[in-house]
């Protein structure tokens, strides 16, 4: 069994590598393989442009989406263990509602805020704070309720309550706004992975290795609880500060994602049991590594179409991962006849 996961996350390292180079090879602009690679490892590539493109573009976009399927798979892994929910993902929190609500608030509002306000707010910047603040607003929200309930369950369905309270406020804003303002506030819910700076995705990269890290430092805590929490204070488990410590990373990594690149869907809610089918295990410690490298490399993959090689138009990012990811998941499960 060491043997065959070993062979699964060496495969799963090369298909990462193989599928980032290709990642930056393909576009509207088609750039050689073997002049990404050059490229990468510090010649430079037979062409300016190419090496203009690539570096300013392409990978800013797939170290991006690297981070994206990172962070949403792994948030998805703490849900689904946490609430013992295969239905769980890393929205269930209600962190992308809120994120959407202090957009809206942004886009649809602005008019009644003074100029400078209004420019700097509907600034990729102001949009990313606003972004971020709604999220966070939800989840201090989230862990107040989350300490006076004892129950996981009550903590899922408050998460659930708090999305449509903040998704019913987007409506009413949506439907008071001009078409300029919902067209702005639509493109963003689809995603967009192309448009951050080397600064943005420095802070991206930070806060996801921060959630990373609080999640590794509960593997152990993990694997007991999918037998319940009374098994796992029984370990001498502390079942609520683990509980905290999940919701606050999971809230970090599906957060600040979404306050950087929009909601992003299906990655958080699949990869996790495409992970668990492959590598079948419940071992936390190959998951969370499996889960991570799948991740990266379905971001990777749905990037990848989304451009469509050799046309003028690009896909929204949040429609591919859900048409290219369902039905590929639904097989795995049909083929399993249940979940892991």
């Amino acid at each position: 069994m060491i043997k065959k996961h070993t062979f699964l996350f060496v495969v799963s390292t090369i298909s990462l590598i193989f599928l980032f180079i290709l990642n930056i090879s393909l576009g509207q602009v088609a750039i050689p393989f073997k002049e990404v690679f050059r490229s990468l490892v510090g010649s430079q590539a037979s062409k300016d442009t190419w090496e203009y493109i690539i570096f300013n573009y392409r990978l800013p976009k797939a170290i991006t989406a690297i981070l994206v399927g990172f962070g949403l798979s792994i948030s998805g892994l703490l849900m689904q263990t946490l609430f013992r929910n295969p239905l769980a993902g890393p929205y269930v929190l209600g962190l992308s509602s809120g994120s959407s609500l202090g957009v809206a608030f942004i886009i649809m509002g602005a008019v009644f805020l003074p100029n400078a306000l209004s420019e700097y707010f509907l600034s990729p910047y102001g949009i990313i704070l606003a972004s971020c603040c709604g999220s966070f607003i939800v989840l201090l929200a989230v862990l107040f309720v989350s300490q006076r309930l004892r129950d996981t369950m009550a903590i899922l369905i408050v998460g659930l309550m708090f999305s449509s309270f903040t998704g019913a406020i987007v409506s009413v804003l949506t439907y008071f706004s001009t078409a300029e303002q919902l067209q702005k506030f639509t493109f963003w819910s689809m995603g967009n992975l192309g448009n951050l700076s080397w600064i943005q995705i420095l802070i991206l990269t930070i806060s996801v290795l921060i959630g990373l890290f609080l999640s590794l430092f509960n593997i152990k805590a993990l694997d007991s609880l999918l037998l319940g929490e009374n098994y796992a204070k029984s370990l001498g488990i502390n079942y609520n500060k683990t509980k905290l410590m999940i919701l606050f990373a999971t809230s970090i990594l599906a957060g600040s994602i979404t306050g950087f690149v929009g909601p992003i869907a299906f990655v958080g809610l699949a990869v996790p049991h495409i992970s668990k089918i492959i590598f079948k295990t419940s071992n936390h410690w190959i998951l969370f590594w499996g889960t991570l490298l799948f991740g990266a490399i379905t971001m990777l993959f749905c990037d990848m179409i989304s451009q469509l090689p050799g046309l003028n138009i690009t896909l929204p990012i949040n429609a591919i991962t859900s048409i290219i990811g369902a039905p590929v998941v639904i097989w795995l499960l049909v083929r399993k006849r249940g979940f892991n």
